[in-house]
């Protein structure tokens, strides 16, 4: 059984009017303590999926650094690759290996029509003698065998292969120009 209480006077009476009995007060805090509750997981919820994405980010950031560099990489071993084959000297030795002679002495067109200079015809060097060929596989070969793919002709005799067919300077025009 509860044990009566005295009545309050003063002040004391004025602050219990203004705090409410403990029946009513614990149903009206429920709805708040889960307000809260919801904020703090939904909060927490909020900071996992952020840490998230950003970690995600991170990875794509490492990823595409890696990939850039394997690429910086690789231009400038194509950048080397075109400066080695750009040098003088290289581009002389494929020209020759190409067929190509140097060129003679230009002639020039003036602004009026008249021919400054005096062409010269481009003319291959004579050949430099080169090393002694090594003995292939064909000099080892029974001579009295036709070579291959060539058929016996009734002179006995293998024709020879033509020489390559080079433009004389009388059919190509004079520069008049230096060109690329």
């Amino acid at each position: 059984m509860s044990k009566p209480t005295a009545p309050l006077k003063g002040r004391a009476a004025r602050l219990a009017r203004l705090m409410p009995s403990t029946g009513p007060s614990t149903a009206a805090r429920t709805p708040f303590v889960l307000l809260v509750v919801l904020l703090l997981g939904g909060g927490l919820i909020t900071l996992l999926l952020l840490n998230s994405a950003l970690n995600e980010g991170s990875f794509r950031l490492s990823e595409l650094k890696r990939d850039t560099t394997e690429l910086t990489d690789e231009q400038q071993a194509l950048q080397r690759d075109v400066d080695g084959r750009s040098q003088p000297d290289a581009l002389e030795r494929r020209a020759r290996e190409l067929g190509m002679v140097p060129g003679g002495s230009p002639a020039f067109l003036g602004p009026d029509g008249t021919v400054r200079g005096k062409p010269t015809r481009a003319t291959a060097p004579p050949p430099s003698p080169s090393p002694s060929p090594t003995p292939s596989a064909d000099a080892t070969a029974d001579p009295d065998a036709p070579a291959p793919g060539l058929s016996d002709s009734p002179s006995g005799s293998v024709p020879a292969p033509e020489p390559a067919a080079v433009p004389s300077a009388q059919d190509s025009p004079t520069p008049t120009s230096p060109g690329r």
